[in-house]
């Protein structure tokens, strides 16, 4: 006879079965959800009444204005992808590092942190990298898996640094502002840019030889040209970054106002560029629909599967599960984190955030830990799903774009030291969480018990209780 207590493990294992069946994960987790809910009204385990809040769960999910930030950011990276912005960026940076060694790998890095915090997306930025620096890296001696290596992972700076997908996806299942989690994130994506740009340089140190320096006759702009290749790639993306990023954490706009922004000045510089086709309009809207459709999709079914976990107590058993572990909070963030990691081995970073984050994100705020914090800390380690090999994301679109004398075993060992990077990431930002938390905007705390309001007193015309209250909230704050 099935107790009431082993439904959920029961349910959670029958999930996992069905991901590794290989069957979609959105029907999966709406097939799981609706098989569990009517075995547990047949046993009296669950109420036939919870599934009447189906209706008003999908139809929030279809009416979530901030879910329109997708579309939005997908359309815009979807198009920068193809308006020539990558190119004029690569060329100008690569010229401008040419000189040192390491150069075009220096070049790759700061062009991803551009276009991630242009883009959003990790497609765009490695296939636009690998088609276009690729081939000259190789041309000019690098090592093969230090060029793969640093395309691929620069490329994955655009899941962490704003305005990545993840983030506002994280932001919404966690119930906190997309703006805040903006704002947390750039602390991190610095560092993760500098922990990048030195690995490049103790390779250039101790194996000179993988990262050679552009030979004189290669490096053919100098002066003004080149600093107006640089401007013309460079200011573009101050303005996209400001349209998008500068708007949201200024308040000036929501994160699908932003959004849309963004996608109108993609489209513009596209059109700037010469790039602007009907094709690419085609295609952009193609992706678009392609990647929404799946998110909602996803949605649909984490939330089938959420309601019937939580009406057989799941819930509480992964809240007890988690909050047993030994060492309180360090104990939660290491165990959370280890199994992040090995399941972004087989999910993307959609599903577990879906899947996963519903469930830990009580048993956080029950610990005292920080939301914004904890969800930059998942984002961070959500990199590493494009990275791992063989399943990484960044990888697959690294080899569809590689040409055919790139090994896959080059791409697969080339990115395994920059997963290690990012995984260091993920420890400075537990060891310090104020590169998190500095970031963000916090209202100032008054406590009405210390607030003393002092009466006029007859005849006392100096006595301002207004000024006197102002007085006292500054002494709060």
């Amino acid at each position: 006879m099935i107790s009431r207590d082993i439904m959920a493990p029961l349910m959670f294992g029958g999930l996992v079965l069905f991901m590794l069946i290989g069957y979609p994960v959105a029907f999966s987790l709406a097939a799981v959800g609706l098989f569990f809910g009517f075995i547990g009204i047949e046993l009296g385990f669950f109420e036939t009444s919870l599934l009447q809040a189906l209706p008003d769960r999908v139809f929030g999910i279809l009416s979530n204005e901030l879910l329109l930030a997708i579309p939005f950011f997908t359309f815009m990276g979807a198009i920068l992808e193809r308006c020539g912005l990558a190119e004029d960026l690569l060329e100008g940076m690569g010229q401008l590092f040419g000189p040192v060694r390491g150069g075009l790998a220096y070049a790759v890095i700061a062009v991803g942190a551009i276009l991630g915090a242009t883009t959003g997306t990790v497609a765009a930025s490695v296939i636009a990298m690998g088609l276009i620096s690729l081939p000259v890296m190789m041309r000019y001696g690098y090592d093969m898996r230090v060029a793969t290596g640093v395309i691929a992972a620069s490329g994955t700076i655009a899941q962490l640094i704003p305005p990545a997908l993840v983030l506002i996806v994280l932001a919404d299942q966690l119930g906190k502002s997309v703006g805040d989690m903006y704002a947390g994130a750039i602390g991190p994506s610095i560092v993760q840019v500098l922990l990048f740009f030195l690995f490049v340089f103790l390779v250039s140190v101790f194996r000179p030889q993988y990262v050679p320096a552009l030979p004189p006759a290669a490096r053919t702009l100098r002066g003004w040209p080149l600093a107006r290749k640089i401007l013309w790639g460079v200011v573009p993306s101050l303005v996209l970054i400001f349209l998008v990023l500068g708007t949201i954490l200024m308040g000036l706009a929501t994160p699908t106002e932003g959004g849309a922004m963004g996608a109108t000045g993609a489209v513009a510089l596209a059109a700037a560029h010469g790039r602007l086709t009907r094709d690419l309009l085609w295609q952009g809207m193609g992706r678009t629909m392609r990647i929404t459709a799946m998110v909602i999709f996803i949605l649909i079914g984490a939330t089938v599967f959420g309601l019937v976990f939580r009406g057989v107590d799941g819930d509480l058993w992964v809240e007890e599960m988690l909050t047993s572990l030994p060492g309180g909070q360090v104990g939660f963030l290491v165990a959370v984190n280890l199994f992040i990691f090995v399941l972004a081995f087989f999910l993307d970073f959609f599903e577990i955030a879906f899947i996963v984050i519903p469930l830990l994100a009580p048993v956080a705020a029950k610990l005292g830990i920080d939301l914004i914090w904890f969800g930059v800390l998942i984002g961070a380690n959500l990199q590493t799903s494009f990275m791992h090999p063989p399943f990484g994301f960044a990888l697959f679109y690294l080899r569809g774009v590689a040409p055919k004398e790139v090994k896959s075993s080059d791409i697969y060992w080339g990115a395994v030291p920059w997963v290690g990077i990012q995984l260091i990431l993920v420890a400075i930002i537990i060891l310090w969480p104020g590169l998190v938390t500095s970031f963000v905007d916090r209202p100032a705390v008054i406590d009405p018990s210390r607030i003393e309001i002092l009466l006029e007193q007859p005849g006392d015309a100096a006595a301002d209780p207004s000024a006197e209250i102002e007085r006292q909230l500054r002494q709060q704050r």
